[in-house]
């Protein structure tokens, strides 16, 4: 098996990748701070994207960050700063819009694949009984509504491919240090073993849904 894992130097991403080789893969990976791959950037998506030989029968794109620039997530709306709100949606959501957008070069036509990006409980409409957090739950959302999209246009190319949402619950790492104090948390390898799990359990009919880390789906 090949995988590509994207936002490879982060918590997540490093602990996704030692997992995926310890299973036997053959494990591409690659980041902003080890290989200059901005996700944000179409040029930068284009070029290391398309360096890359294929197939892939495991996509991940563990790219975000809840805290951008010093700039954490809003605890209400008279808090809501244009460029703030902007840097969510050019990281959260476009970033990994840039890499869908060349999905189709990466996956197998005609073999089981799995392509997963990492969105967020907070991302979801339906489940939204808290508020707060402004840009980043919109932010996930439009991630959300992007990998739907996806999940639609590849199943009439890539018949076998499943695209999926996934939150991979409270993990333990330098980006959510400060907000871990309401929030049970797992290490990233604990992250990245159940992730790996759920995606191993994925079928076809599953395409387009949006996951937890206990492979319990959430609402849109």
């Amino acid at each position: 098996m090949r995988a590509l894992v994207i936002g490879a130097s982060g918590g997540i991403g490093t602990a996704l990748c030692a997992a995926l080789q310890a299973q036997g893969a053959e494990v591409t990976a690659l980041s902003r701070s080890q290989d200059g791959l901005d996700v944000t950037d179409a040029d930068s998506v284009a070029q290391h994207l398309g360096a890359l030989e294929g197939p892939f029968h495991r996509v991940l794109v563990v790219t975000g960050a809840l805290e951008i620039d010093g700039m954490g997530p809003e605890k209400a709306l008279k808090h809501l700063e244009p460029e703030a709100m902007l840097a969510q949606f050019k990281l959260n959501a476009m970033g990994p819009a840039l890499v869908l957008r060349h999905a189709a070069d990466l996956l197998p036509r005609d073999k089981p694949a799995v392509l997963g990006v990492m969105s967020a409980r907070v991302g979801s409409i339906g489940d939204n009984r808290a508020g707060g957090w402004h840009s980043y739950r919109a932010a996930k959302a439009a991630l959300n509504q992007f990998l739907r999209g996806a999940a639609i246009e590849l199943g009439r190319t890539h018949k076998q491919t499943i695209c999926v949402a996934l939150h991979p619950g409270t993990v333990q790492t330098d980006l959510t240090r400060k907000y871990l104090g309401r929030h049970p948390a797992v290490p990233p390898a604990e992250a990245a073993a159940n992730l790996l799990r759920v995606i191993d359990g994925l079928r076809p009919e599953d395409s387009g849904g949006f996951f937890d880390w206990a492979g319990k789906p959430i609402p849109w």
